[in-house]
């Protein structure tokens, strides 16, 4: 068996590849002011082909909240694929998404748990941009019954190593 070669989108992944501190601002209660929230996280390759970004960061109301994103590259689909998990949840999110032409901003499409219709799935988009080398910024928002967006996350990475 021949083990699959690596992409320019595998490729470009790999720029995510150290150790980083984040600060979150979100605010998923409408109405109230955003609350900041900070931790870190180390992200590695696997072979080339994915990236496993583990986090771990405090949570609204205290405590602390552990997460794993894996991101990778299907060649036969033409689109980036991966998954979230975190502590604070039983969901599995599911990613599928595109980058751009500019190659700096990365798209994921994915289905969640409503913020507002308890017990039925909403989309959403998580988007990574890369302004630098050394700083990432990761938007969260979720499609709203008129079509638009809502940001309610945004944060910022700083690469530490």
């Amino acid at each position: 068996m021949q083990l699959p070669t690596p992409q320019p989108e595998h490729e470009w992944l790999q720029q995510f590849v150290g150790d980083w501190a984040f600060e979150m601002e979100h605010a998923m209660v409408p109405d109230q002011p955003p609350e900041k929230l900070s931790g870190s996280n180390h992200v590695r390759s696997l072979d080339g082909l994915w990236i496993l970004n583990e986090g771990c960061g405090d949570m609204p109301g205290g405590g602390k909240a552990t997460s794993i994103i894996t991101l990778g590259y299907d060649p036969a689909k033409q689109r980036f694929v991966g998954t979230f998990v975190a502590s604070c949840m039983s969901h599995l999110w599911i990613y599928e998404g595109t980058l751009d032409a500019d190659r700096k901003v990365l798209t994921l499409d994915t289905e969640g748990p409503s913020f507002t219709d308890e017990g039925k799935l909403a989309k959403y988009q998580d988007i990574f941009e890369l302004p630098s080398p050394d700083h990432y910024i990761l938007h969260s928002q979720t499609l709203q019954d008129d079509g638009s967006w809502n940001r309610f996350m945004t944060v910022h990475y700083h690469r530490t190593k």
